[in-house]
């Protein structure tokens, strides 16, 4: 036994040391390496197809994120806009492939707003939370770690971290002001049908909602004690030695107390 030991470690060695050497990646503010298209295995007239599909469908919205948003949700009651917004670029993009920088175009230097990353950043901080054992696993009951009426009630206090996670707990209920019902409602109907919906048992039907995915931001904000943000940048970011110039924007009226302090959810 102890022949092969001593020749199975030097085997994992030589292995990790393989992996470590090509493994690249460019650090903080470095420059990008790049790579032409037969150097990374890629096909580069297919490579051109796909640049010239993204930069010839753009979406077709206002580069006005103000005016985009306000056309895009004229149809829910009470909507406004509740954050800073700015005009957005043209298209642009990078491919990278084995860590290289294959491909770029538009303006990639250019700082834009982006939103739909709220639930990849929810869901990391969640992860973490689970692994610091803040959230014991992801099938418990909200309500059991928060208990301030938010999870009240025979249907909300069925909701699980999983629910929320998945985006298919049918939480019921208002959040700063801001009511479920109201966010991305049915085309038929109007507002007496919308707020007497039948509610679906949490876990069963799949929805987007923004309104829920702000619930959970406050739940694990209030697991967490600290803004999220800081969260993601201490545990995240700074340890992957990303950039240090992202910026986060809640709500202008989403403020909680946790411990005396008031903090964005």
């Amino acid at each position: 036994m102890k022949i092969i030991k001593t020749l199975i470690l030097p085997l994992l060695l030589g292995f990790s040391g393989l992996i470590s050497a090509q493994t690249y990646f460019p650090g903080n503010d470095k420059p990008w390496e790049q790579k032409g298209p037969a150097e990374v295995a890629i096909d580069a007239d297919a490579l051109e197809k796909a640049v010239s599909f993204a930069e010839n469908n753009e979406y077709s919205g206002s580069r006005d994120l103000r005016m985009a948003i306000l056309k895009g949700f004229e149809r829910e009651p009470y909507h406004e806009i509740l954050g800073p917004t700015k005009k957005r670029g043209g298209p642009a993009g990078m491919i990278l492939k084995d860590g290289y920088l294959v491909r770029q175009w538009g303006d990639t230097e250019r700082v834009d707003m982006t939103f739909s990353v709220t639930k990849s950043f929810l869901s990391t901080v969640a992860g973490l939370a689970v692994d610091h054992g803040l959230i014991k696993q992801t099938s418990d009951r909200v309500s059991a770690y928060i208990w301030d009426g938010t999870f009240e009630g025979s249907h909300n206090d069925k909701v699980q971290w999983s629910h929320l996670l998945q985006q298919n707990s049918d939480w019921s209920g208002q959040l700063w002001g801001l009511y479920d019902w109201a966010d991305r409602p049915p085309r038929e109907g109007g507002i007496d049908e919308w707020k007497n919906r039948a509610l679906n048992p949490p876990g069963t039907v799949m929805e987007y909602n923004d309104v829920r995915v702000n619930v959970l931001a406050y739940a694990l904000t209030h697991t967490w004690r600290q803004p999220l943000p800081t969260v993601l940048k201490e545990r995240i970011m700074d340890p992957i030695g990303a950039s240090t110039t992202w910026r986060w924007f809640g709500y202008d009226h989403a403020w909680t107390e946790i411990d005396g302090y008031k903090m964005k959810s």
